[in-house]
């Protein structure tokens, strides 16, 4: 078969030729863009998938704390503002290192509550241990009973 070319024809491939490889250099940098986006979304769900599982292991943590209940001996902390019960703890230094969030010095020194009530101080905590004879928890540090005078 014999074909004849004219220039027209040429430069119209020469055109399309052009118009392609133009055409393949935006699919080239879409495809880059899309990579980028896609990598950046692949982090971002690792990332999460990550978070995902250490809320699940501490949700099984706490569920398994739940079923087990409370232990004889095991102690809380009740932090008392103004003599009012403000949050429950786990362990006292919870507790300290809230007050600093209320606007405690991070740094105070904390004493032995004396007689006075509770009321009478800002930032108060209070110990309670679980008994099982009662099924619940107890002040760990009970005030020590006032003997009452006689009747007369």
């Amino acid at each position: 078969m014999i074909r004849i070319v004219t220039r027209s024809r040429i430069a119209q491939l020469a055109e399309d030729a052009r118009a392609a490889i133009d055409r393949a250099e935006r699919a080239e940098a879409t495809t880059a863009e899309v990579g980028a986006i896609l990598t950046q979304a692949m982090q971002e769900l690792s990332a999460a998938q990550q978070e995902l599982l250490l809320k699940a292991i501490e949700i099984r943590r706490l569920r398994e704390e739940q079923e087990r209940g409370p232990v004889e001996g095991e102690t809380l902390t009740v932090l008392l503002h103004h003599g009012e019960p403000h949050t429950i703890y786990a362990s006292r230094a919870d507790a300290y290192a809230d007050t600093a969030t209320h606007g405690a010095p991070p740094d105070q020194v904390w004493q032995r509550c004396d007689e006075r009530p509770a009321a009478a101080f800002t930032w108060r905590c209070e110990a309670f241990t679980y008994d099982p004879v009662s099924n619940g928890f107890r002040r760990l540090n009970m005030p020590a009973e006032k003997t009452l005078g006689e009747a007369a």
